[in-house]
């Protein structure tokens, strides 16, 4: 699965969301009612196809959507990257996709995440905000610190995970 901006006519906003709707309406869900999707109608109206707007998708399904922005915090000297909104597809919310599936994509949802602050939006600090405190489990095992991990610092906090990139670290480790 890929990590790409919604802004080309395939990876609409409008597109996606018919997708889900139909995916729901399927098996008679009102997708009308699914939460989050109210809040992403509104930043895909106010910001058009606004590169900060993202979706997961595998080609043919589009599966998750967010937010991901590039900003400067005072709590760093870095600029960091925030991951939030996230919206999944009705298979994923309605329990027609087995949790280890749910699991897969939320991982693969973080992992586009860490790519872009390497690659097209470098930043060495990501705070990614995810559904709920519950979804943290999939990514316990990251707060292990080993020698390869790309991560200097992994922090999981209901449901929020904050990390450091190691490249980021190393710098600041050798002038202490």
């Amino acid at each position: 699965m890929r990590l790409l901006p919604i802004k080309d006519p395939d990876r609409s906003w409008r597109t996606i969301k018919a997708q889900w709707k139909k995916d729901a309406e399927g098996v008679g869900e009102d997708f009308a009612t699914f939460a989050g999707i109210a809040a992403f109608d509104t930043l895909a109206t106010k910001e058009g196809d606004n590169p900060g707007l993202y979706c997961l998708t595998d080609g043919e399904r589009v599966h998750a959507v967010c937010q991901i922005r590039r900003l400067l915090m005072s709590k760093y000297q870095e600029p960091v990257l925030r991951a939030r909104y996230v919206n999944v597809s009705p298979s994923y919310e309605l329990g027609l996709a087995p949790t280890s599936e749910y699991a897969q994509m939320l991982v693969a949802l973080f992992s586009g995440v860490v790519w872009l602050s390497r690659d097209a939006m470098t930043a060495s600090h990501i705070r990614f905000f995810l559904k709920s405190p519950g979804d943290s489990q999939f990514f316990a095992a990251l707060q292990a610190a080993t020698s390869m991990s790309p991560f200097s610092k992994f922090t999981i906090e209901g449901a929020l995970i904050e990390c450091s990139m190691k490249d980021a670290a190393a710098p600041a480790d050798a002038a202490s």
